[in-house]
């Protein structure tokens, strides 16, 4: 069934995400998800999200999937879509058949669209005779073809295309991000709706399914800007024959880049969303940091909730110039949001990491929960990534016979000259029975800095690596009374062990 084609555009604004489901999520594509749902959000509008898989060689229900879930984890919910429903059902492009037929036959019928047999050489055979470049494109030669002219080619087995007329005139609009934009006349040539057998192509599924859905504001990559006259033509002309009320607004987002100022693609590693999330990004970081990639919310702030976004939310501010992704950047950004959570939280968010790395093996015991949320507050300040906050606690969870001090952490901090350091805390530490974090720096220090007489970064860095297996732990006091007086002792004793200090 066709929807009702002289379907009134409803008030207020209404935005698209609709991506194909090819390969995974990657951040430009979930960059532009975040500003139409925020610009939705802003002015009380809806986020329609509509999936374009008329592809089935590239389309995978895997991808399809893969799409719901970045969606979700970031929490870009949606008011019409898929597996949500809405009026304007079905949202995938896959069952929306008859619409597509439909419209195509009225453009026919109404003399906006018509059947074109020129071959790819031919083209450029005519160009060359006219003395004209041959890779310009087709030439809108087949516009005024008679009748007996298309029934000849069909006669020879040519099967057509279908042809959208572009109008003799200036195509002018203005962009909600760019300004005013032209292109002028003549420089965009006829293009194809359809295959010959009615199969529809992108250029008509996507502006049709927008103009039958009543979207107002188009955002989305800079990439496509050159497609917009086309569209803007094609929305004219269902408008001619009684489908939509017309063009709507466009917004065009700067690109996203990646190193050498190129395009980010699927293919850079730095794209992939969900490597974020293997990570530990948390939704609350990773938000923040693609919202910078064309937007601030001032000057001299780059920290921000995405409450705080929706309620400042300009599209206008929306910069044209392209946005770098900088990883490190995103990590800093991060970083701020988990310090910013509550201990609480944070700890249920490192959780699963825990198991992800490895540290804690099937489901996470109340016993280890609650070790877990003692030692939190240890490693929240310290954490990037809430992976890295599972590293730095594995020293805490692996049972005794599987702990192993990290290889470069021993070689550099475990060897010869580390056998005194190691003996002097153990001496230091034997003699106390209150196994509290004052007690512990007490005794280690009077041992190490008054006894030895070593500077800070020389007395504990060879107990921290024996205690906690790697150079950058939680604070080294803190972290022995949470692992306990005997797991301390023994694995001083194992570290001087492999200093050489126990013959």
């Amino acid at each position: 069934m066709s929807e009702p084609a002289s379907e009134s555009r409803p008030a207020g604004v209404r935005v698209r995400f609709s991506p194909s489901p090819t390969g995974t999520p990657h951040v430009g594509l979930i960059r532009t998800a975040l500003f139409n749902w925020v610009h939705a959000r802003h002015h009380g509008g809806t986020f329609v999200f509509r999936i374009e898989d008329t592809d089935a060689s590239r389309d995978s229900a895997e991808s399809y999937a893969a799409l719901l879930d970045a969606l979700r984890w970031l929490g870009l919910d949606w008011d019409e879509g898929p597996e949500v429903g809405g009026p304007h059902a079905p949202y995938r492009q896959s069952e929306r058949g008859p619409v597509y037929a439909d419209a195509l036959q009225r453009l026919i019928d109404g003399g906006e669209v018509y059947e074109s047999y020129s071959r790819a050489d031919e083209i450029e055979a005519r160009h060359r005779a006219a003395g004209r470049d041959p890779k310009l494109g087709y030439d809108n030669a087949d516009r005024d073809l008679t009748e007996e002219q298309r029934a000849a080619f069909r006669a020879e087995g040519r099967a057509p295309v279908y042809r959208l007329r572009m109008p003799d005139r200036d195509i002018t609009f203005t962009d909600l991000v760019r300004g005013d934009v032209t292109f002028r006349a003549g420089t965009v040539s006829d293009f194809v709706l359809a295959r010959g057998d009615g199969t529809p192509l992108y250029p008509l599924t996507n502006p049709l399914d927008d103009a039958l859905m009543g979207i107002t504001d188009v955002l989305r990559g800079e990439d496509l800007l050159s497609s917009t006259p086309r569209q803007i033509a094609l929305l004219e002309a269902l408008q001619r024959v009684g489908i939509g009320t017309g063009p709507f607004r466009y917004g065009h987002l700067p690109l996203v880049t990646g190193e050498g100022n190129r395009k980010l693609s699927k293919r850079d590693p730095e794209s992939n969303l969900f490597l974020y999330r293997e990570r530990g990004f948390i939704r609350e970081g990773l938000l923040n940091y693609l919202a910078l990639l064309g937007w601030s919310i001032a000057e001299d702030r780059d920290v921000f909730t995405i409450d705080e976004m929706v309620a400042a939310f300009d599209i206008s501010r929306v910069s044209s110039n392209a946005a770098r992704f900088d990883v490190k950047k995103a990590e800093a950004i991060n970083a701020a949001h988990l310090r910013a959570l509550p201990v609480e939280e944070f700890a249920r968010r490192v959780e699963p990491y825990l198991v992800h790395e490895g540290v804690i093996e099937g489901t996470i015991t109340e016993e280890q929960r609650a070790l877990l949320a003692a030692a939190a507050p240890l490693v929240q300040e310290r954490s990037v990534v809430l992976s890295d906050a599972a590293r730095m606690l594995r020293f805490l969870f692996v049972p005794e016979e599987g702990f192993v001090p990290e290889a470069d952490a021993a070689e550099k901090n475990l060897g010869a000259d580390a056998a005194p350091v190691l003996e002097a805390a153990l001496t230091g530490l034997n003699g106390v029975d209150d196994w509290s974090t004052e007690r512990i720096e007490t005794a280690l220090k009077s041992a190490l800095i008054d006894g030895l007489g070593l500077k800070p970064r020389k007395a504990f860095a060879p107990v921290r690596v024996a205690v906690s297996g790697r150079t950058v732990s939680p604070p080294l006091y803190e972290s022995m009374e949470l692992l306990g007086r005997e797991r301390s002792l023994a694995r001083l004793r194992a570290g001087l062990e492999r200093a050489g200090g126990l013959g």
